[in-house]
This record gives C-alpha cells, structure tokens and sequence, in this order.
C-alpha cells in the first residue's frame, strides 16, 4: 500500500464518536442548563458555543502528505448584573460532567471580578426571545473516498492543496431561555496545479454536497490552463487594458471590503472605505450587493443572541443601502442593531449576477486581460476606495477572444468607482460560491456568491 493510500485509509478508519451535530447539541444544553441554575439575583448570563469534527488532507506533488481530524468544542460564557460583564472562555473536554462543572466554576470566578467593574454604557442586549434551530443537509463521502478521486483526477500534475470536509456548528444561549442552533457540514478543496517556478493554477471547489463529476470536470479545466500558463509569458507595459475578472478574483477585491467598507461604525465615523457614497458617490446600477445570511453558511444569530435578518442591502443598483451594525456601534451611534459580528465584516456576501454568459466571457473581452486572481490586496488612498494589487497564477494575455498566452505579474492601482462604475461593462450570469478556507484557531463559516466583471479598462502601474 503506498504512503497515501495508507494516509487515506487510516483517515477514514477513525470514528468521529460523539463527534455529530446532534452530540454536540446536546453536550452544549448540558452546560447551558447548568449555567442558568447557578445564577443567583440579578444575574444574566450569555454563552456561545463552537465546534467542529474536521478532516484535513494536504496535498503536493499530487500525493497526501499529511491528514487527520480535528475534533474541538469551546464556550464562551458572559455574566451579566446590570451594565457590567465578564466573559470566560473555555475550552471543552467533551466529558458533560467535567465540562458542566468547569462551566459553573466559571460563572462563579466571573461573579467575583464584577464588583471589580465599571458600568459598560454600551452594553447592549436584546430585548426579546428568539429562539432558532437550523441544521443544513449536506452529502459528504468518506475523505478516503474524496481523497482518492482527487489522486486519481490529478495523476501526473504537481498538485498542491489543502481539502477540509466536515460538521461546523454554532449555539447560542442565555438566561432568558433562548436557544440557538446551527449545524452545516461542507467541504473545501482548495488547490493548485504548478508548472514551474512561480507558474501555475489555482482552483476551489466548495459546497454541501461533494460531486466527483465537478470536481472531475474543474480538474479537467486547470489542466486545461496549465497547458496555457506554459507557454512563452509576455511582459506588459504599465497603462490601461480590457480586463475579464474571474470571480476568484473579485473575490479578492471583495475581501477587501469586507475589513470595514460595510461597517455601520465605520460609515459613522467615515473612516469605512465607501464613505463617500454618503455623498452621493456611486457604482453602475448594475451592482447589488447584500449581506444573504439565508444563502450562505454563517448562522441566523451572533453571540450576543441577536437574530440575522435573512438579507441586508448593503448596495443596490450602484447607490449606499445599509451597513452592518453590531450592538455596541448601535448602542453608541443610535442605530439599529442588524446582528452584525463585532468586526461588522461581511460573513455572506453576494452580488448579483448579470446578463453576460460565463462561456461567452472571452469573447466579450476581445482583447485583453484575463485575470484568474489576485492578491497583495491593500488600499492605495482608503478615502477614495482607491486599491493596489498583483495578478497571480493563471493571467492570461486574450486577442479576438483566444488566449493568446500567459503574462508576467502586474500591479494595478484603481478605484472600486471606477472598476465597478465607471468602466463596468457587464457582470457574469453564473455567480460562483466560495467559502472561507480559514482554519485558523478553526474553521470559519463565511462565504461569498459573486459573479465574474467585464471591465473596459484596469489601471495597471507596474
């Protein structure tokens, strides 16, 4: 048997246990009911809830290198009396008994620095119950299963990347009864295809249900690019090009965003990088863009129990719609709370599609660049949402609609009013879902739904 073939096997060999959703439901109501017993007068408390039973396979040069499981649970307890809070975080052993008992010990050192405290004059919690219950399906094979249909599909390539599969849940609770749950189980196979050097392709595949077929078929077309990416790379002046972007690459201009454009704090105090929309500044009224909580992975609450409404405008047609607004920032600002996490940073962002086919892309472009993704993001002038970046990996130089051959790295220094306004000519149909393949600390339950962009031109300084 060879080295991967025994790391698959013994991957799928272990038993998650008490690993499941439903275990991991119940071992959080063990502690929460717990917690609501040990209060005394005037005491609240809130606890959130985290946990995972995740594979990991990293591959390179198209063999598994390392796999295992993560199996982890964590709480985060908070006693509340009156304006002043603590928080404890824990995490658990998976034994209810000890972690029951852990948890009351907790709540009880808490107890004791609140005398310690000042009133919080921003603390802010809801004011009704809302309880919620939500386990979203999902069709996943054994790893090993997954593990040897990507071998098999990547057979004599240099594949490096990284699959994660499995249960992530979320819960909330607190002292007035409420109850929250969420359980999704997904995979992410995130990888690459190398030529040589700094040449290669990179590819995702994520979603609920996994499809040999799909992934298959993804397989089919990195190779495809590969065979391109090895061709002679030309080298651009800097000025100004056509560009197609994939929506792996407005994925990246989108992450951008995330770290405060759409933050209610932010637009208060106009240090958010869409500030000017305030003004009157707007994008072509083909862009809407919305936090989709109902189409995403992150669950309907946050852990202070506020409930997510399904879907918050963000930008529609072009213009400023809404923000997202944690309770602290609506507590300061006298805004309305909305669910958003601390951070106010985007956890299921979507744009809507448009009316250019996918296939139809390159043809559209004519000539031009084809710009698989980007990195190195950063603001260049935050006020005027100006941004700089690199294109990465498969970027290709297009004329008459036929990829002519790959392009040596560029830097592009642009505004978002100007990419997506000014110079948006048309978004794709298809828009493609892609979730987080962060792992640090754990799995993190985000996602985007973005179309690709058809720009008329892209400022490209280096």
């Amino acid at each position: 048997m060879s080295p991967a073939t025994t790391a698959a096997h013994d991957l799928d060999a272990r038993a998650l246990d008490v690993a499941t959703p439903d275990a991991f439901e119940t071992h959080f109501g063990a502690v929460a009911d717990a917690l609501g017993r040990s209060l005394v007068a005037g005491e609240r408390f809130t606890a959130w809830y985290e946990a995972e039973a995740s594979d990991f396979v990293r591959f390179n040069r198209a063999k598994v290198r390392q796999a295992g499981r993560v199996t982890q649970q964590s709480v985060a307890l908070r006693l509340i009396r009156g304006a002043r809070h603590a928080q404890h975080a824990l995490a658990l052993s998976g034994e209810v008994a000890a972690d029951v008992a852990q948890a009351v010990a907790a709540l009880a050192g808490l107890r004791g620095a609140l005398d310690d405290l000042a009133d919080d004059p921003h603390l802010l919690l809801p004011d009704v119950v809302a309880s919620s219950r939500n386990v979203v399906p999902a069709t996943l094979p054994p790893s090993a299963e997954v593990v040897g249909q990507v071998l098999a599909a990547a057979d004599g390539t240099d594949l490096v990347g990284l699959y994660a599969a499995g249960p992530v849940v979320r819960g909330f609770a607190n002292s007035e009864g409420q109850r929250n749950w969420h359980a999704v189980s997904t995979f992410n196979l995130d990888w690459s295809l190398h030529h040589r050097a700094d040449k290669a392709v990179k590819t995702m595949l994520a979603g609920f249900d996994w499809s040999a077929e799909a992934m298959r078929a993804r397989m089919q077309g990195a190779r495809e690019e590969l065979a391109l990416v090895a061709r002679d790379a030309r080298t651009l002046a800097p000025g100004r090009y056509r560009v197609w972007l994939a929506p792996s690459a407005v994925e990246e201009i989108a992450s951008l965003l995330r770290w405060g454009a759409f933050s209610g704090r932010g637009l208060a105090t106009r240090q958010s990088a869409l500030s000017r929309m305030l003004d009157g500044q707007r994008l072509a009224p083909a862009v809407t863009i919305v936090e989709d909580y109902a189409g995403g992975v992150a669950p309907a609450f946050q852990p202070e129990g506020f409930v997510r409404p399904a879907r918050i405008p963000l930008i529609e047609a072009g213009a400023l719609a809404g923000s997202l607004v944690a309770p602290r920032t609506a507590r300061e600002f006298g805004l309305a709370a909305n669910g958003a996490n601390a951070w106010e940073s985007p956890e299921s962002l979507a744009m809507d599609g448009g009316t250019l086919p996918a296939a139809d892309a390159l043809a559209a472009l004519d000539t031009g660049l084809a710009v698989g993704n980007l990195w190195y993001m950063n603001y260049s002038d935050r006020v005027a949402c100006r941004m700089t970046g690199m294109t990465r990996f498969a970027t290709f130089w297009v004329e008459r609609g036929r990829v002519v051959g790959p392009v040596h790295p560029l830097r592009f220094d642009d505004s978002l009013y100007r990419m997506f306004g000014d110079n948006l000519e048309a978004l794709s149909r298809e828009r493609e879902l892609m979730l987080s393949s962060e792992s640090y600390g754990s799995r993190h339950l985000a996602s985007v739904r973005l179309p690709g962009a058809l720009l008329s031109e892209l400022a490209f300084t280096l």
